[in-house]
């Protein structure tokens, strides 16, 4: 088995379409596909060999090269720092504060498969690809490009209103002209490709890979998909992961299997089913295996076929970084699992799926952080005039609402009076002060209310708590800083060069927000 791999650098967005979005929208996978460059090189091949008009399976290279699953095209993964990275497992998790920012450069990151510890509250590290960098882990997210277009008449180069009766108004004829959107992988990135072949078809493969220019996904023709390949090079004793067979025996008390790409397999009954693939890992092995836990997601994989101008059946699928601990498997050797990792399971694997690594990763926490940023030496883009930079805040504005929305659903999961003396009467007269502070961005009403409370209200209030402090105190330590509830998790947001900050007023409108919404779920509680 030979290895060729390849950089691919887009000169424009590519549209790997997958099936994220609406109806009105495409969305690319985060990756350049397999299937996608194995496509690519097969109408070089026909183009080249004049079999445009031909039956293709009829001839046998032709078979050998593009479809039994000799050759095998694997996904093109963002390439960074001479690094092909790979998808993030879905063991990782983190702790639920825990965010990467400016302000924080690294978190802890732990692997479920092997950390036997408890976490508080776990969550998962994110969309990302990661490569390694000594003992810690660097996590990149893909540039896009996302685009409106309209259709348009072919003829007339443009978007026409649909034809109307003149009497009745009915639409007689409907045109193009419907809105959609294009989120891409955007131009000036690397990605790295690899191809798996035999001895005697290197030659073969790489005089596909040339001339550098080659076009891939959709919507050629408006612009997206012109990509170069560079630094074709055949490595001896490539490994996908960077670790060998013998080194992943080494002091393991599981097996684990990590998918680096989707997985397509099928039930005993020929149904295609998102579960754990025990039953092809025990044909491949020869071994039972007996499995212990799993963290997986499903995810649904289709495609599109040139030669019908059809897209391809929509099946499901286990997603790539799902991972599968297995009890410990004696007997097992190095070179079963080279063969293994080198063939893959599932089907489609001359198309990149079913990637897999056995025992990849051994530490069982460690510390992840984001590349360094190229960019923040360079200044951000200007706006010159005041239309942009008004328009600029309303952007950054509304932004910064949104994520105080989000924060102020958190607050009040997490915010109960306990324990409640208050009557619902009493927990009205709260919520109508907070509702005319709120009209009035002022915290007055509530200053009022607290300072005119009789002796049997105000008993109720001081009986009453909210995160072990009597709520008349806790209402006081609101109101006198109301930024300091929001600030550890809200950060400023920019657009071009116009920042737009946390004000006090904000602060208060989202603090009295907070109060209402206590106290109306105190009053449901209450019923």
């Amino acid at each position: 088995m030979k290895v060729i791999t390849f950089v691919l650098e887009t000169q424009q967005p590519v549209l790997a379409t997958s099936f994220q979005g609406d109806p009105n929208s495409d969305v690319s996978y985060p990756f350049i596909p397999g299937s996608m460059i194995r496509g690519a090189l097969i109408g070089r091949y026909l183009q080249r060999h004049g079999l445009q008009d031909t039956d293709i399976l009829t001839d046998e290279t032709v078979r050998r090269l593009f479809f039994d699953g000799k050759t095998r095209y694997l996904n093109a993964y963002f390439y960074k720092e001479q690094q092909r990275t790979l998808p993030l497992p879905h063991s990782w998790k983190k702790e639920k504060n825990d965010e990467l920012s400016k302000d924080k450069s690294d978190i802890e990151v732990y692997d479920l498969s092997l950390y036997k510890k408890e976490l508080k509250s776990p969550k998962p590290v994110g969309e990302y690809f990661w490569a390694k960098d000594g003992s810690d882990g660097i996590l990149y997210t893909v540039n896009r490009r996302i685009n409106i277009h309209n259709m348009r008449d072919r003829r007339k180069g443009r978007s026409l209103n649909d034809k109307r009766d003149p009497k009745t108004d009915e639409v007689t004829e409907t045109r193009d002209g419907a809105i959609f959107c294009y989120d891409a992988l955007d131009a000036g990135q690397n990605f790295q490709a690899v191809i798996l072949c035999e001895n005697n078809d290197v030659e073969i493969i790489k005089s596909l890979l040339t001339p550098e220019n080659i076009w891939l996904g959709g919507s050629r023709s408006a612009g997206y998909g012109h990509t170069k390949i560079q630094e074709i090079s055949t490595p001896e004793n490539w490994d996908e992961v960077g670790i060998s067979p013998e080194e992943k025996l080494k002091n393991r008390e599981t097996f684990t299997v990590t998918l680096l790409s989707d997985l397509i397999l099928r039930d005993e009954w020929g149904q295609y089913v998102a579960m754990p693939p025990t039953e092809l890992l025990f044909e491949a092995l020869g071994f039972p295996l007996k499995l212990e836990s799993c963290y997986t997601k499903s995810t649904l994989i289709g495609g599109f076929n040139r030669k019908w101008g059809l897209p391809l059946p929509q099946v499901p699928a286990v997603s790539a970084g799902s991972v599968f601990i297995y009890d410990k498997i004696d007997g097992i050797t190095a070179d079963l699992i080279r063969t293994l990792e080198a063939e893959g399971i599932g089907e489609r694997r001359a198309e990149g799926f079913g990637r897999i690594a056995i025992n990849w990763l051994n530490e069982s926490s460690f510390y992840v952080k984001l590349p360094d940023d190229e960019d923040n030496s360079k200044d951000s883009p200007r706006l010159d005039n005041e239309y942009s930079r008004q328009l600029a805040k309303q952007m950054a504005e509304r932004l910064l609402r949104q994520h105080l929305d989000t924060k102020l659903l958190d607050k009040v999961g997490r915010t109960k009076l306990s324990p409640n003396a208050m009557t619902n009467s009493q927990v009205s007269r709260l919520l109508l002060a907070a509702r005319e502070a709120l009209s009035m961005n002022s915290r007055q009403p509530i200053d009022a209310l607290l300072a005119n409370l009789t002796k049997n209200s105000m008993s109720q209030f001081k009986r009453t708590w909210i995160d072990g402090v009597f709520l008349p105190e806790k209402l006081q330590q609101w109101l006198d800083n109301p930024v300091k509830i929001w600030k550890n998790d809200i950060k400023s947001v920019s657009i071009a060069d116009v920042t737009v900050e946390l004000r006090q007023e904000l602060a208060l409108e989202y603090t009295l927000r907070l109060i209402m919404a206590v106290a109306k779920q105190a009053m449901k509680e209450k019923d």
